[in-house]
């Protein structure tokens, strides 16, 4: 990922414009104020978390990833590489805004991003951790396209491992 990513064009459907920004100096007080319902809450970071672990992980070259719509900060994603097999890329954290969720932006995002990924092509694969209880970031996972492997992490019992395998 780099400055100026990629807009989304807009789709006969009539779906807004999304846009991936880097999250920087300039909009990183925007990206800390988004946040997921209370039920929601204990599947993932909070945006501030997010935010840290991008600047944690950076030997990893991990990329936090501002979501917007229509200018306006909507949500957040964390990207690493994982270098450890499987060598792919590791979305960590994937988050839409409480008052943005139900309208098609996450799947839409989530898109956005595992296409950039597959531009960049520095690995063949994305893979994601979720925790199995969240029904809604697995249907989103399961709209586009990312599949469970079956693999379980004695680390992480509660959560299903996902794949997401670019085209040859």
């Amino acid at each position: 990922m780099r400055r100026g990513l990629r807009k989304a064009s807009r789709y006969a459907k009539g779906l807004p414009m999304l846009e991936l920004v880097e999250v920087d100096e300039r909009n990183w007080l925007d990206v800390r104020e988004l946040s997921v319902a209370e039920s929601q809450e204990g599947f993932l970071d909070s945006a501030l978390g997010i935010i840290a672990r991008g600047y944690i992980y950076r030997s990893s070259r991990a990329r936090v990833i501002g979501i917007t719509h229509d200018g306006t900060m909507i949500g957040v994603a964390l990207v690493k590489d994982l270098d450890e097999e499987p060598a792919c890329y590791d979305l960590q954290q994937f988050m839409i805004d409480k008052r943005f969720q139900g309208r098609g932006l996450g799947t839409q995002a989530l898109r956005m991003i595992l296409s950039e990924l597959e531009r960049e092509r520095k690995y063949d694969c994305v893979e994601v951790c979720v925790k199995a209880q969240d029904a809604a970031a697995l249907h989103i996972y399961e709209k586009a396209g990312v599949i469970d492997t079956g693999y379980v992490d004695d680390d992480a019992p509660d959560c299903l491992n996902l794949m997401y395998r670019f085209a040859c």
